[in-house]
């Protein structure tokens, strides 16, 4: 009688080796700290180039802008708005100090009163823009400095006052004219530092 040897579907009978898998390789501390460091240098340039072109954190300086505004407050200033639309009146902007003198400053913080082809008048201690009586809720006085103009603005200039209008209080466009679009730097979008204090602007 033959025998018959039966084997199991698909299988030859006989069982391979497995072959160890490899281990991967502990990274080294130096590997760890470059790596970090790669990405601490990236994040720094990324700030960078944020704070150049597209915004600034700048703190105030001095009282010009009290009550709005006091001083070691944190703003956070949009740079690249101006380059979409035209400053309006009414918004508070950081500008290049353009005076001369021994108190000279690098910026200044100012708000927009008078835009290009606006005729400002200071009378009788009281704010005119084209001949209208201008409505500021965000003085606490009247102006105590000295009347001035009328004053028409050229194209492409801004007229520029602090929000502080006790005497001698704020240096802008009544001591060095309207400002040069250019030497906008951008918008206060908003206060972001004591915490108690944000709000926007």
């Amino acid at each position: 009688m033959n025998q018959i040897q039966q084997h199991e579907p698909g299988h030859s009978g006989t069982y391979p080796a497995d072959k160890p898998k490899a281990e991967p390789k502990p990274r080294g501390l130096f590997s760890e700290v470059w790596d970090w460091a790669k990405t601490i240098v990236i994040a720094f340039v990324i700030m960078m180039l944020l704070n150049l072109f597209v915004f600034n954190l700048s703190m105030v300086k001095g009282q010009s802008m009290q009550p709005t505004l006091y001083e070691k407050e944190r703003l956070f200033i949009d740079k690249i708005v101006y380059d979409f639309k035209a400053p309006k009146r009414g918004e508070v902007v950081v500008l290049h100090d353009p005076s001369n003198g021994p108190d000279k400053k690098e910026f200044l913080v100012k708000r927009i009163i008078g835009t290009p082809g606006d005729t400002v008048e200071v009378k009788d201690h009281k704010l005119y823009v084209n001949g209208q009586l201008q409505v500021e809720p965000y003085t606490e006085v009247e102006i105590q400095d000295p009347d001035f103009g009328p004053l028409k603005i050229d194209d492409d200039h801004y007229f520029v006052m602090g929000d502080n209008r006790h005497a001698g209080a704020s240096k802008d466009s009544r001591s060095f004219g309207s400002v040069n679009a250019k030497g906008i730097v951008g918008r206060a979008e908003f206060i972001f530092w004591p915490v108690n204090k944000i709000r926007g602007l």
